[in-house]
């Protein structure tokens, strides 16, 4: 354990070392961090180091291109598990031809301006679509709890070779931020092209191209096709069109329980002082965060997509819908802090019994919640928690960090009544926990609800490719395999290796 006070000092970080490992401080051997975590039980958060002594350093892993074998894959979708699935597919030869709806990077960030300057959305160009997925410019988180699925050093490492700090190889929840995964996604792109590798923007897939029961490629929105040896469907968990496609096509889809609620926000103060028992933080101590759970009568309830110093952003991927997301830039020092609050949504919640019964729901709320407002712009109804729990609307809303505004609204009547149970049975029992988290100074925003996708598309446990459709690979958050940037970029890697693999056969 290493007090605030000393965690920039290496020479008493080596001495701890060498002192718990048995050594003498004149031993010459190195010392290095290899985790750091927070421990905050205490009244005195402190950081909490595991420090390797001697050895050498792993050798990190790099971005290794193979000559061109002849082969290729059609890889539709550009985000995390589009861009390392075709990363791998180039290490083995194969060449990725990429497919993307949206616009690259730096065009996409004038897209998601005008979402906030004018209330336009584009619906290929957004939050949730483009170059680098829903994740580039909605905080770039890298905490996993799925390391069984992969390898999360070999990720990190990529990140890292492409610009990257070093210290996402350490920290316990490594975070990237909104302002710097551009840059990192832009050198994917590169290297990718310098390869031989294809990408295309504003590609929109409209069709597959089926023969029997293998597909061959998929046709465009303009008409062209694009042929390939195997087709990776890494679209991300908003590309509802993806879904009626499939359906249309007769490829077999199914329903999959999503979460559903508000974002949260709160002043960085207060959850400093909630979580680190003190205000204003140590300078050396990171803005305070938090991942909650409890459970209700009905279904639990858990906080999501935490962003300590940061915003909440407009995701809607269409016109006539409010979608709410949050963010955080890589210092993490805005003044308030938010976070998904949500409850479980399962396919017995809804009437119909349809693979797309819950995505045709979850849509019907994002549309309520639009038309909730003035029914032009992405303004936010919004609640201070008390007044949330005790069903009456807001006499007044306090700042907030959401850029397009905000104007008090029922969210109680709102929000899909086993949602708003949910949410004010839980409220409570957290705030109870961690004094300050249903206060006054707590505001909801609605509607948090693109958490994972309500859809999963089916494939072989072994094969990792769909059990009807020959050649093709359902691929992270989109098919329902993965839950974020880390999880969605090694099923990237399993789902391009199981490429490799059906390939050789």
């Amino acid at each position: 354990m290493v007090e605030p006070d000393r965690i920039g000092d290496a020479a008493h970080i080596r001495a701890q070392a060498l002192a718990k490992a048995g050594r003498p401080e004149s031993d010459p051997a190195p010392v290095r961090v290899v985790r750091r975590s927070i421990d905050a039980r205490a009244r005195m958060p402190r950081f909490q180091l595991r420090v390797a002594v001697g050895g050498e350093e792993r050798g990190a892993s790099v971005f290794r291109p193979a000559a061109p074998g002849g082969k290729r894959a059609v890889v539709v979708g550009a985000g995390p598990g589009g861009y390392f699935a075709a990363l791998t597919l180039l290490e083995a030869g194969i060449k990725p031809v990429l497919l993307e709806r949206g616009r690259d990077v730096r065009s996409r960030l004038k897209d998601v301006k005008k979402i906030y300057s004018e209330g336009l959305i584009d619906p290929h160009s957004n939050y949730c679509f483009g170059e680098g997925g829903a994740g580039t410019y909605s905080d770039g988180k890298l905490y996993t709890r799925a390391t069984k699925r992969g390898d999360v050093d070999r990720i990190l490492d990529l990140f890292v070779s492409f610009g990257a700090s070093d210290d996402i190889r350490v920290d316990a929840h490594p975070h990237l931020g909104s302002n710097v995964l551009p840059r990192i996604v832009r050198g994917m792109r590169e290297a990718i092209l310098a390869a031989g590798g294809e990408i295309h923007f504003g590609a929109h897939v409209s069709d597959l191209l089926l023969d029997g029961g293998r597909v061959r490629g998929v046709r465009l929105a303009g008409g062209e096709s694009v042929e390939g040896d195997a087709v990776i469907l890494a679209t991300g968990h908003s590309a509802r069109d993806v879904y009626q496609l499939l359906q249309r096509q007769g490829v077999r889809i199914e329903a999959k329980p999503f979460a559903l609620g508000v974002r949260i926000e709160h002043p960085q103060a207060l959850v400093d002082r909630m979580f680190y028992h003190q205000s204003p933080r140590h300078p050396a101590l990171p803005a305070a965060s938090y991942r909650l759970a409890c459970q209700t009568a009905e279904r639990g309830v858990f906080s999501f997509c935490m962003c300590p110093g940061g915003f909440v952003v407009p995701a809607s991927t269409a016109p006539g819908e409010l979608v709410l997301n949050g963010m955080s830039l890589a210092s993490r020092g805005a003044p308030f802090a938010n976070a998904g609050l949500v409850a479980e949504v399962r396919p017995d919640d809804v009437a119909e019994r349809d693979p797309l019964a819950l995505l045709r729901f979850q849509a019907s709320v994002e549309r309520d919640m639009f038309r909730a407002g003035d029914g032009t712009t992405q303004r936010a109804p919004a609640q201070r928690v008390p007044d949330f729990l005790a069903g009456r609307v807001s006499a007044a809303l306090g700042r907030t960090s959401y850029i397009p505004g905000v104007y008090a609204a029922p969210l109680h009547e709102l929000l899909p009544g086993f949602v708003a149970r949910a949410l004010r049975e839980g409220l409570p029992i957290l705030g109870a926990k961690h004094k300050g988290f249903d206060s006054a100074e707590a505001t909801l925003l609605a509607v948090e609800s693109r958490t994972s996708s309500p859809v999963r598309i089916p494939r072989d446990r072994e094969t990792l490719m769909h059990p009807e459709v020959s050649g093709l690979f359902p691929c992270g958050e989109g098919a329902g395999y993965a839950g974020g940037i880390v999880s969605a970029a090694m099923d990237g890697v399993a789902v391009a290796e199981a490429v490799v693999r059906w390939g050789k056969k």
